[in-house]
């Protein structure tokens, strides 16, 4: 036990000392709700998602899945500004189970376009992020998937508020179908001091937009979220409560914006 302990803790600590230099329930190594944010042509970012399911559904929904309670999920997104309104992005997803064994789980790629965007920061944003992910098959059972995320909101020195109405469609398994699912997701933050705000975040899977699962096969989660941004320090923070039987418990989360010069 206090070798598991050990190893958990170093783990830890290596993701969180490169962090000081992120909804489908089943793999949530990206819990975020998309705003007008985008990067400057030329420009590179990367953040490091981060969270971890004290509490949830430990029975696999079919045989050979990793499930999440105890686990801990590292997602590096790395980003590249194409044009001022087109940003490409990679995510990396790592996981470490309760079991302390690590998984590179797959590669996900994904192009963001912002057409409209606040002016100094103040203003509507919209545009539409299209992902394509391949997932090893022990932590889903459609190993390819296509997500299409609509970004719709608006902000200003006070308010944030953002929708992401997204699709997912399967592309290979058993739940393969041209009909997407409903995992819609929901933010509003009011800034609460100077570079930091504070609000919630929303997030659904509902099912296939044509038979809508019943509340219960339902996932709905609901974060008290906080964003910080004092430069160079970056990172948002939730507390998740899920709020039906078929949605972890508790799930806790981070994403930091890693600096570069």
């Amino acid at each position: 036990m206090l070798v598991g302990r050990v190893t958990r803790a170093v783990w830890m600590a290596a993701v969180l000392g490169g962090a000081a230099l992120p909804a489908r329930a089943v793999l949530p190594d990206e819990i975020q709700v998309y705003t007008g944010d985008i990067n400057a042509p030329g420009q590179v970012g990367l953040e490091l998602h981060l969270n971890t399911t004290p509490s949830g559904i430990g029975e696999p929904s079919y045989p050979g899945e990793v499930t999440t309670p105890h686990g801990w999920r590292a997602t590096a997104e790395f980003s590249y500004g194409l044009t001022p309104s087109l940003e490409l992005g990679l995510y990396v997803p790592t996981t470490l189970t309760r079991e302390n064994t690590y998984y590179v789980t797959g590669p996900k790629v994904r192009l963001k376009w912002m057409p409209i965007r606040p002016e100094d920061d103040v203003g509507q944003f919209a545009g539409v992020n299209v992902e394509v992910a391949h997932v090893a098959g022990r932590f889903e059972q459609s190993q390819n998937a296509l997500e299409l995320r609509p970004i719709y909101g608006y902000q200003d020195a006070r308010w944030l508020w953002a929708v992401n109405p997204v699709l997912d469609w399967n592309l290979s398994g058993p739940g393969r179908s041209g009909v997407p699912e409903a995992a819609p997701s929901f933010k509003i933050a009011r800034t609460v001091t100077t570079g930091v705000r504070a609000g919630m975040e929303y997030y659904a899977g509902l099912g296939p937009i044509n038979h809508i699962a019943p509340l219960h096969e339902q996932q709905h989660t609901v974060f008290l979220a906080f964003d910080v941004d004092l430069k160079p320090v970056v990172f948002n923070f939730g507390i998740g409560r899920g709020l039906t039987r078929a949605t972890d418990r508790w799930t806790l989360k981070w994403i930091f914006e890693i600096p570069f010069s």
